[in-house]
């Protein structure tokens, strides 16, 4: 018995370290990322992937040019670093079990210099039966890397593609059941 205490004791650390790792302060996000009242957490996860760019010509007067973001690809990973479903363009994220939602961007805040505005996402529809079901809304938090490439975007480089890889928490609410 005293040989499987650590372990015990080991599982029991990591499953609080896990818990409290997936717990948002929507209090402490700006007013406009806070999930309404209502709505409890459902799965938090960790997204990794890439956002593409391309170099465009802007329209209007002043011309000039900008990278222009485009589809986006990740994976996301539960507490524990297993895969448990895939992010990409519409947004849209899938479950291993099928379920999907797709988001409606509601408001967005910066996270700081090259990384990805975090963001709240209305639920604009779900399908399939699992663990995307009943999703009403999506927050993307802490988010690292995934902004505009830092190299200039002029009339040479109009056309050109670059992929920028980003991290970010995506946590997923459904409403609350009473």
């Amino acid at each position: 018995m005293t040989t499987l205490a650590p372990v015990l004791v080991s599982a029991a650390l990591l499953a609080a370290v896990a818990v409290a790792r997936a717990a948002v302060d929507n209090a402490a996000l700006p007013t406009a990322l806070r999930v309404p009242p209502g709505h409890e957490l459902r799965l938090w996860s960790l997204g990794k992937g890439e956002v593409r760019y391309a170099c465009r010509r802007q329209a209007g007067a002043g011309g000039g040019y900008a990278w222009v973001a485009g589809e986006s690809a990740g994976r996301l990973y539960d507490l524990y670093l297993r895969e448990i479903g895939w992010s990409y363009g519409g947004p849209t994220w899938k479950s291993v079990d099928g379920s999907k939602v797709v988001g409606l961007p509601l408001a967005a805040a910066p996270a700081g210099e090259g990384h990805l505005p975090l963001q709240l996402l209305r639920a604009a529809g779900t399908s399939g039966q699992g663990t995307m079901q009943g999703v009403s809304y999506i927050q993307r938090l802490n988010t690292r890397g995934g902004a505009a490439p830092h190299q200039p975007c002029d009339a040479r480089r109009v056309g050109r593609e670059m992929a920028v890889g980003y991290q970010a928490e995506f946590v997923f609410y459904g409403r609350r059941e009473r």
